[in-house]
């Protein structure tokens, strides 16, 4: 049960190293959204999560006390290439992303790859960050890999493109619950200009060498 009336229970997950605009880009929105969402960020144990920028983020709960959530969100950052190899994590989050009747499955940026890894993607198309991207898919070939597209939504699983592709991706996912008119508040409020069409992607071309 939701615990306000009309409010989905978001469930953001940290972890050392993690991006801080992938969390903070989308928490901002879900926040504007005229309390529409439960928010929690979920780490390691309760308490600060350094990001990979440096500053923390306080978690609300450790992993083993995060309740069933309506929209799951895992970020990514550096730190997504040891999680993957973290099988006690990669196991809690395949079971903790699949109870109750299905959550939103959600990713930013490299966080696709844990999604992929936890086999929260298969069957489904879903894209990641470019620079980034031949990582991402290693971590599972039974993906539908997109690269070029801001996001991939299909269902309930979402996939978004290199960290502040997220904003945009959260603004369509309170479209798709809440109407393309609460969704366009929310950009208005947060003086944003949203990006309203997956498939441009300015960025699918581009050659750099980073990594995220």
């Amino acid at each position: 049960m939701r615990t306000r009336k009309d409010a989905w229970r978001l469930g953001v997950v940290l972890f050392e190293d993690f991006e801080l605009l992938d969390v903070c880009g989308p928490v901002e929105m879900f926040a504007l959204a005229e309390r529409r969402f439960d928010i929690s960020l979920i780490g390691p144990q309760a308490g600060p999560v350094r990001s990979a920028q440096g500053p923390s983020l306080m978690a609300d709960l450790g992993y083993g006390e995060a309740g069933t959530v309506d929209i799951v969100l895992v970020p990514g950052g550096i730190g997504t290439r040891r999680l993957v190899e973290d099988e006690g994590f990669i196991g809690w989050l395949a079971g903790w992303a699949s109870r109750g009747e299905g959550p939103y499955v959600t990713s930013v940026c490299t966080g696709a790859g844990v999604l992929a890894r936890a086999g929260l993607l298969n069957g489904y198309p879903a894209t990641s960050n470019k620079f980034a991207f031949d990582w991402a898919r290693s971590q599972s070939d039974q993906v539908q890999w997109v690269r070029s597209a801001r996001w991939v939504a299909n269902g309930r699983r979402w996939t978004s493109s290199g960290i502040s592709a997220g904003i945009d991706m959260a603004l369509a996912l309170i479209a798709e619950l809440y109407g393309d008119e609460m969704a366009s508040r929310v950009a208005t409020a947060a003086e944003y200009v949203w990006n309203r069409d997956p498939t441009v992607d300015p960025f699918a071309g581009v050659t750099l060498a980073a990594d995220h």
